[in-house]
C-alpha cells in the first residue's frame, strides 16, 4: 500500500472529523437520528437498486455473441463501487477489482478489461452532462457571491478539462490502442496475442453505436437517480429542498469528487463539498454533513455483503485452481 494513499486517507478523515466538530456534532447526529432505521433501510435498498442500474449500463455494452449474464455485470459493478468506496484503494483500484470480479463469472479477461474502460468512459461523458446541469442551476438559482463565483469558475475549467480528457480517452481506445498492439507484437511477441484480443473487444464494443447510446442513457438515468437518493435522504432527516437544488448539489459534488479520484473514497473531500454546497442552496451545513454521513453508512452497509461475496468467489476460484493443479501436475 503506497504511503501517499494512506496519507491522503488520514488527512481526509481528519478533515471530515473537523468539519463535523466545527459545524456541531450534536446537530449532525440529531439530523441522522431523524432519518430512523426505517429510513436508513430504504436508503440502502435504493442504493442496491442503483448497483443494478449501473450494472445494466455495463452489460449492454457487451457484444451479444458473448452471451453475457446481466447479473454478472450487476454484481461486478457492485464490487467495483464497494471496493472503491470501502477498501484502501483509489477508484482506479475499484475498477480493476470489478473487472476481476466479472472474470470470476467466466467473462474473458480482454472483454472484462475493454468493457470496463468503455463503461467508465461512457459514465464520464454522462457525468459531464450531469455536472453541466448542476452548473446551469448554480448560475440561475444561486445569488452571486465570492463562493459561488469561485465555484462556477472552477466548474467551468473542470468541465472543459473533463471533456477534452474524455475525447482523448475515446481516441486512445479506438485508434491508438491498435498502434500499441503493433508495437508490442514487434518488441514483445508473447504479449501481442492478449493485447490483440483486447483490441478486438474494443472494436466490437465501439462497432455497436446503439449499445453505446443505450449505455449512455442508462448512465444519465443513474446520475439523476443519485440526486433522487439525496432528495429522499434530505426529506428523511426532516428538511425540504427542491429537487433542482438537490440535483445541483449532487452534480457539483460528484464533479469535485472526480478530481479527487486518487483519494480513497474521497474521504474529507465529500464532506467539505457538502459543507460548502449545502448553504449555497439553502441547506444548513449540519444537514448537508448528515447526508454525507448517511451516504457513508449506506456504503458500509452495502459493501459488507458485496465484498464478502467477492472474497468467497475468489476463494472458490483459488480452491478450484489448486485442485486442478493437483490432478494435472506440471512435469519439471
Amino acid at each position: 500500500m503506497r504511503i501517499g494513499v494512506i496519507l491522503a486517507a488520514v488527512m481526509g478523515l481528519a478533515l471530515a472529523a473537523y468539519l463535523v466538530f466545527y459545524v456541531g456534532t450534536d446537530q449532525v447526529l440529531s439530523a441522522i437520528e431523524a432519518a430512523g432505521w426505517g429510513g436508513f433501510v430504504l436508503l440502502c435498498l435504493y442504493g442496491a437498486a442503483l448497483f443494478a442500474l449501473l450494472g445494466t449500463a455495463w452489460f449492454v455494452l457487451v457484444p451479444v455473441r458473448e452471451k453475457p449474464n446481466p447479473a454478472t455485470f450487476m454484481w461486478g459493478r457492485a464490487v467495483r463501487d464497494c471496493a472503491g468506496e470501502i477498501l484502501p484503494f483509489s477508484q482506479v483500484g475499484g475498477m480493476v477489482i470489478g473487472a476481476r470480479a466479472v472474470m470470476l463469472r467466466h467473462v474473458s479477461g480482454p472483454l472484462a478489461f475493454a468493457s470496463t474502460l468503455v463503461d467508465v468512459t461512457v459514465e464520464v461523458v454522462a457525468q459531464i452532462a450531469f455536472v453541466l446541469a448542476g452548473f446551469a442551476i448554480l448560475m440561475t438559482r444561486v445569488q452571486p457571491s465570492a463562493a459561488s463565483s469561485g465555484l462556477a469558475r472552477g466548474l467551468a475549467i473542470g468541465l472543459s478539462a473533463a471533456a477534452v480528457g474524455a475525447a482523448l480517452f475515446v481516441v486512445l481506445q479506438r485508434r491508438s490502442f491498435s498502434r500499441i498492439v503493433g508495437w508490442m507484437s514487434r518488441l514483445l511477441p508473447e504479449t501481442a496475442a492478449k493485447a490483440g484480443a483486447v483490441q478486438r473487444s474494443f472494436a466490437a464494443i465501439y462497432g455497436a453505436p446503439l449499445r453505446l447510446f443505450l449505455a449512455l442513457a442508462i448512465h444519465l438515468a443513474a446520475w439523476v437517480a443519485t440526486a433522487v437518493w439525496a432528495w429522499l435522504a434530505i426529506r428523511f432527516i426532516g428538511r425540504r429542498l427542491s429537487f433542482p437544488s438537490v440535483l445541483a448539489i449532487e452534480a457539483i459534488l460528484y464533479g469535485i469528487r472526480s478530481v479527487a479520484v486518487f483519494v480513497p473514497a474521497a474521504i474529507g473531500v465529500q464532506e467539505a463539498a457538502y459543507a460548502l454546497l449545502g448553504p449555497l442552496f439553502g441547506l444548513p451545513a449540519s444537514a448537508a454533513l448528515a447526508i454525507s454521513l448517511l451516504k457513508r453508512a449506506r456504503d458500509i452497509a452495502l459493501s459488507i455483503p458485496v465484498l464478502l461475496s467477492w472474497q468467497i468467489a475468489e476463494g472458490g476460484h483459488a480452491l478450484k485452481a489448486s485442485r486442478e493443479a493437483a490432478r494435472f501436475p506440471v512435469d519439471e
